[in-house]
């Protein structure tokens, strides 16, 4: 039976080419795109394309990111076997956690894009659209939810990380390692998720502000003080397993009183505590005085799950509810 993927291209490295200055900037389509990639003809996958922006990663928004949702919720029900999508490297560990929140089908998502733009030798471009397409086409992938397929490794969009300004095998997932590899052309999956949250998108989600606040040595509160007033939800980067100086304690506090605060490890691997310390500023003490704790999600995925449940409709406790399942 003939699989059917279709291609969603939003821009990025992927798709740059030089302009008159000899700086590269997103001007490929994603037909172009997938027409250079060689191999693809063979794997009998009939492919669609959707050239749905053409935008840096950078400059991506939430509000993109949410209609592309509806563009692939439209896709899969009218029959497509899988989705990819071709974006800029720098946003896709939080695109791509923020579409496997919405995404409730068995239909396998895959984010790809690159390293080396068209232009350099050693254009890793082609193979990860390529190793995209036959993951999102692969019954093996089916229920993983949203995957990040990249240096032919496929790596859940909850772990997922970019660690490295230019490796082409920038993308890691320190909590678990990637679900599987593509050898030969096939998707293996060697490493299930024991969990995945899901929470649906609203068809008008609320207009909300979230920061990311890391805890510094000798830090005393300010920069938390100077985005109170600014948010709706914070969530705190905060050393180790979840420490914060004894001087933002009380500032923390306060703001706990007035709008969800999550607790995550500015570390990038591993789980916060909850109950090993003790003292003022500890992790058991700022869940005490009611932060939220972020279990193995970092502060960019969480982040992105607390402003997604604050936009649609979830109070602080609901919150708190979404997290201790999203962070084990």
């Amino acid at each position: 039976m003939t699989r059917r993927v279709v291609v969603f291209g939003l821009g990025g490295t992927i798709a740059m080419t030089a302009d008159a200055g000899g700086g590269v900037v997103p001007a490929l389509s994603a037909e172009q795109l997938v027409t250079a990639v060689p191999g693809l003809a063979e794997t009998g996958i009939t492919v669609d394309v959707v050239d749905f922006r053409r935008v840096p990663g950078a400059s991506l928004s939430f509000e993109d990111i949410y209609d592309l949702g509806s563009a692939i919720e439209q896709k899969l029900s009218e029959g497509a076997d899988g989705v990819v999508i071709t974006q800029g490297t720098d946003t896709i560990e939080e695109t791509a956690y923020l579409l496997d929140l919405a995404h409730e089908r068995n239909e396998p998502v895959v984010v790809t894009g690159a390293m080396r733009n068209p232009t350099l030798a050693g254009a890793d471009g082609p193979a990860n659209v390529l190793a995209a397409i036959q993951t999102a086409a692969s019954e093996v992938a089916r229920g993983l939810g949203v995957v990040v397929a990249f240096a032919d490794e496929i790596h859940a969009a909850a772990r997922v990380r970019k660690t490295h300004t230019t490796s082409g095998y920038t993308f890691q997932s320190a909590n678990g390692g990637p679900l599987g590899y593509v050898v030969e052309g096939m998707p293996r999956i060697v490493n299930r998720p024991a969990t995945r949250v899901t929470v649906p998108a609203v068809s008008a989600p609320k207009p909300v502000e979230v920061a990311v606040i890391p805890m510094l040595l000798g830090d005393n509160g300010t920069a938390l003080e100077a985005v109170a007033d600014r948010v709706d939800g914070l969530v705190v980067a905060a050393f180790g397993v979840g420490h914060v100086p004894a001087a933002v304690v009380e500032v923390l506090r306060g703001l706990a009183e007035r709008m969800p605060v999550v607790l995550a490890s500015r570390t990038g691997a591993g789980s916060t505590l909850e109950r090993t310390y003790a003292f003022p500023g500890s992790e058991s003490d700022m869940l005490g005085r009611g932060l939220i704790p972020a279990g193995f999600l970092d502060q960019l995925k969480a982040r992105i799950l607390l402003r997604h449940l604050l936009s649609t409709g979830h109070d602080t406790a609901g919150i708190g509810d979404v997290f201790r399942r999203a962070g084990v």
